[in-house]
């Protein structure tokens, strides 16, 4: 098989994306994926990241292959949930405290920071509308986010997104309350909770 075909291969099971380090795996050197992107047989779209043609490019997905530690969160993690129809104006994302996020920033993320022990709480993956899987909160991590954060985001979201939330069948109440004592509003998300169920 030449290299050609190993980069259609890697594309094609890769949804159209592949990156320097997956091109290295087929055998693919940093000079041939240069020559591909000048031939225009692929394009590059970040630092290491090439799509192939006709490919729509997945902001969202990209992003997150360049900033492994970033988790998609708040208002953009509403979005993710379908717990708002509004779509987000710029991505929220949360990374550890003490993370260097001007990157981030120049880029137009709202960049939230937490401790590396709470930085994984209620980590999951969700789908994007594209199909890719990007790291975000869970539902309960989402609605506490919301709340914790309330000077910083949209509070007009909130009480749709609370609404939302107690008529989904994959709701956790019990997770909710964990997360609201971790984060020490647990008084506020009972009285929220008390009001809508």
């Amino acid at each position: 098989m030449d290299t050609l075909e190993k980069l259609k291969d890697g594309l094609e099971y890769n949804k159209g994306v592949i990156t320097s380090e997956q091109a290295h795996l087929l055998g693919i050197t940093n000079e041939r994926m240069s020559a591909f992107a000048h031939a225009n047989q692929i394009e590059k779209v970040a630092r290491g990241i090439y799509v192939g043609p006709n490919t729509f490019v997945d902001e969202m997905y990209i992003a997150q292959l360049t900033k492994t530690k970033m988790i998609y969160s708040h208002e953009t993690a509403l979005h993710l949930h379908d717990l708002t129809d509004r779509d987000p104006l710029k991505y929220s994302v949360t990374v550890p405290s003490g993370y260097n996020s001007k990157t981030l920033l120049r880029q137009k993320f709202d960049v939230f920071s937490i401790s590396q022990e709470l930085l994984g709480l209620g980590k999951i993956e969700c789908k994007t509308m594209y199909g890719n899987y990007v790291r975000c909160y869970n539902l309960e991590r989402t609605i506490c986010d919301m709340i914790r954060s309330k000077s910083r985001v949209d509070q007009a979201l909130l009480p749709d997104a609370l609404k939302r939330y107690v008529q989904r069948e994959d709701k956790d109440l019990n997770s909710l309350m964990e997360m609201a004592e971790a984060f020490k509003i647990a008084k506020t998300i009972r009285l929220y909770m008390e009001v809508l169920l």
